[in-house]
């Protein structure tokens, strides 16, 4: 898809498996089971839609899905799948490499979103950044809070997956605030979910833009205002943000890209008598 200056692919990273009472928090699984079927753990199916912008000079990563490294055990827990491939075959199928990215936004520092942010390679060897050429971008704020997480969310942040790129202090680059990264690139930061999370906006500042929504919004479900996940630490700053961001995509003409949908990637939404419901999907 084309917007502004940039062309715009979902590159996936396969999917992996969570309780789908924790998506939703207290929606009941009598509604969320509709649209998303539980296995007999009653684990959902979430996608790692990861987002690649091309333009302006630039091939940028939004996201890097949950990468390699993992135990046997981790594998079993989430149900990792890639029968497709991963991250990297994924990119190379578009004619990148991984040596090609020259800028890897991170929207916090959640395994499942940073995960794949280092290379791991088998026999004990160091992780190092597994895009060598990337400036990596994120919130100073999710990094504070990354660093010395709640009891609560601990399982979330895994140190490992992220400490090595500080040992070149040029390649992570830290924000502070809502910022333009680049014309017709730009990042909005909410903190319902945690504090310093960034979604990134692509497209001209006057017309039409591509949100991707991370965690704010991470399925079509939850374009729904109540469908809030148990994981948000702050589930009524999240309602806050998710209201203000969906009237502006009405308003605007936004088009929403969903990181953990399995089934719908992208999609236009409408408000009908004060609620919020999907108008059209959009294929990217």
């Amino acid at each position: 898809m084309r917007i502004g200056s940039y062309e715009v692919s979902v590159v996936s990273d396969g999917s992996y498996r969570l309780d789908g009472g924790s998506m939703f928090g207290i929606v009941p699984k009598l509604l969320w089971q509709r649209q998303h079927p539980a296995d007999a753990d009653n684990r959902i199916e979430i996608a790692l839609n990861c987002l690649l912008v091309h333009g302006m000079g630039r091939n940028v990563l939004i996201d890097t899905g949950m990468g390699d490294g993992w135990s046997e055990k981790e594998l079993a827990i989430y149900g990792l799948k890639r029968p497709d491939g991963g991250l990297i075959e994924n990119l190379e199928r578009t004619g990148l490499r991984r040596e090609d990215i020259s800028d890897v936004i991170l929207t916090h520092l959640h395994f499942d979103h940073a995960g794949g942010a280092l290379q791991f390679d088998e026999g004990g060897a160091p992780p190092r950044p597994r895009f060598p050429n990337a400036t990596y971008w994120l919130q100073q704020a999710n990094l504070r809070w990354a660093e010395s997480p709640s009891e609560r969310d601990r399982a979330s942040y895994r140190v490992e997956r992220w400490e090595a790129l500080f040992d070149d202090e040029d390649r992570l680059r830290l924000l502070e605030g809502n910022t333009e990264l680049w014309p017709g690139v730009s990042v909005q930061v909410v903190n319902g979910h945690t504090p310093g999370q960034q979604l990134v906006l692509i497209g001209p500042s006057d017309g039409p833009r591509l949100c991707y929504c991370a965690d704010l919004i991470p399925m079509a479900s939850h374009v729904h205002l109540p469908y809030i996940m148990s994981f948000d630490l702050n589930p009524l700053i999240t309602l806050k943000e998710k209201r203000d961001l969906l009237v502006r995509a009405v308003t605007d003409d936004w088009t929403l890209i969903f990181e953990h949908d399995p089934q719908i990637v992208a999609a236009k939404v409408e408000a009908t008598l004060g609620r919020f419901r999907l108008a059209e999907e959009v294929s990217l």
